[in-house]
């Protein structure tokens, strides 16, 4: 006969873990139980039933039960929540699939009840669970809090079983309404993670369909005032989600840009005007001055007066080409969750800001496209402090990058481009200051030209934080300049640096952003 793991997750279970343990006697061989530091009497009490009891730290539903998975000594594995009991039938039917284990999975019902009364109607019956299962052949999914096991091919035989999981849910409305709240903060998080969206057909009608088909497609009324009351907490649920949702992306659209310069005022002030016809506005704007003289400073203060954002001047002591450090300082300094980073001679294309933002995505950065403008045109634009440029202005190459079609751009972007370092240019770029943050942000080690952005991107990767490239949107005209004079020496060390970045699998900076932070 083949052998069974019950694996089940617990924090502060001690009102249900006795009852769920119960149940399993005599029909498992063994019990895996993963606590996350509970403070009650749940640890005593699982020890009372000889389970084994192991402590790890919670980082969700879905990663938690696939952790535990891996704590069981037998393939074939038996999940229950801790306020979850298997009733007579269905310990008879799983004892059976013991000794045959004909399918790849065993699916069965759960029976809810609610402030007393066995619920069999509101959506709520027969919830199939899919709950036992050989666990080489499958992981846990979906979005937290809602996890569900799911095979890796989707043609392997599943099997229903007899009997019911009996679910002992909510002690009273007041848990109810308080789990209701956690658990729609836990989808939005999840869906926004993802990059869904809260439309405003979703936020206006998916709450009040959701009680029409609860209360009355599937009967909710059969349940008198608790389907009544089901039914609205999950109405109200479905809208909280979509509304929470919203609210994330709107923080989302809160960016700080940041903008390095050295000693090249003119171009930095066509870069401004750029700023200040942007169809959306950052909440701030960082000046990222690596030393420059005065002149860059008066024209900082200058516009600083003209800006309807704070206008920040970052600056440090002119100590040779020091990018990655100003950089981190600028980093530090800024007060929101997504920042959007170009140089001083990148002239912004007017939606610039917002197109940015509408392809943020979280476990992503942008790597967006540049104009170059040629010396007679950028002379001409800097004399005239004129910022515009568009795909008919003269003295352009590259001139498709300045094309604008947010469509068309989100379907060419999933998949365009290189995926690794290479090409990468930090002149037009964005990302989570969270992801800087697990990176280090950018690494000090380099000193003087190149390589600093290849390694960043080497690091970025090596965290799982992928690469996007993003076209037909987000454009900006690169000013011409002189070509400058770099040395061999050091960067023929930054090489080095790269390389050794790539070849360690590098994951955060040697010095880095951190030395900045509060």
């Amino acid at each position: 006969m083949n052998k069974i793991s019950a694996v089940i997750i617990t924090f502060n279970e001690e009102r249900n873990i006795a009852r769920c343990l119960d149940s399993l006697q005599g029909i498992v061989d063994e019990i895996v139980v993963v606590d996350s530091f509970s403070t009650d009497k749940t640890e005593e009490i699982c020890n009372r039933y000889g389970a084994k009891f192991i402590q790890h730290a919670f980082e969700g539903h879905i990663e938690q039960k696939n952790w535990a998975l891996t704590q069981s000594s037998y393939p074939y594995v038996l999940s229950l929540d801790a306020d979850e009991v298997l009733d007579k039938t269905l310990q008879q039917s799983i004892f059976k699939a013991k000794s045959t284990w004909s399918a790849n999975g065993y699916s069965m019902n759960r029976l809810t009840n609610y402030c007393g009364k066995w619920i069999k109607h509101c959506g709520w019956y027969p919830d199939t669970k899919l709950r036992l299962f050989d666990k080489r052949k499958g992981a846990w999914g979906g979005i937290n809090p809602h996890d569900i096991y799911k095979l890796h091919n989707t043609k392997e035989k599943t099997a229903p079983l007899q009997g019911n999981i009996l679910h002992y849910s909510y002690k009273d409305i007041h848990d109810h309404l308080e789990r209701a709240n956690k658990y729609t903060t836990l989808i939005a998080k999840g869906y926004f993670e993802k990059g869904k969206k809260a439309t405003w057909f979703k936020l206006t009608f998916a709450g009040p369909f959701c009680f029409f088909k609860d209360f009355l497609i599937r009967q909710g009324w059969r349940d008198g005032w608790r389907g009544l009351t089901i039914c609205r907490i999950a109405a109200n649920s479905t809208h909280a989600k979509y509304a929470k949702l919203k609210e994330m992306e709107e923080q989302q659209k809160k960016a700080s840009l940041i903008i390095t310069t050295y000693n090249r005022p003119d171009a930095l002030e066509l870069v401004l005007l750029s700023v200040l016809r942007q169809s959306y506005m950052p909440q701030e704007v960082i000046i990222a001055d690596d030393g420059s003289t005065y002149e860059t400073k008066e024209l900082i203060t200058k516009y600083q007066k003209l800006f309807p954002v704070p206008l920040i001047h970052c600056w440090q002591e002119d100590d040779g080409f020091q990018l990655s450090r100003i950089r981190n300082k600028a980093i530090a300094q800024s007060n929101y969750n997504y920042l959007i980073m170009v140089d001083g001679d990148m002239v912004l294309s007017k939606n610039f800001v917002l197109d940015h933002i509408h392809h943020a995505q979280h476990s992503q950065f942008i790597q967006g496209s540049r104009v170059l403008v040629g010396e007679k045109s950028t002379l001409t634009h800097i004399k005239f402090l004129n910022p515009k440029f568009h795909f008919f202005s003269k003295g352009i190459t590259n001139r498709v990058n300045s094309l604008n079609f947010n469509f068309l751009s989100k379907i060419i972007s999933k998949n365009y481009g290189k995926k690794d370092h290479q090409g990468v240019r930090g002149c037009n770029m964005s990302f989570w200051k969270s992801d800087l943050i697990k990176v280090n942000g950018f690494d000090e080690s380099f000193v003087g030209w190149g390589r600093e952005d290849s390694e960043f991107v080497v690091r970025m990767l090596n965290n799982d934080i992928h690469r996007k490239n993003i076209k037909l949107s987000a454009a900006a005209f690169h000013l011409w300049h002189k070509e400058n004079t770099h040395s061999t020496d050091e960067l023929k060390k930054n090489d080095n640096l790269l390389e050794d970045a790539i070849n360690s699998k590098k994951l955060f900076a040697t010095k880095g952003l951190d030395q900045y932070l509060k």
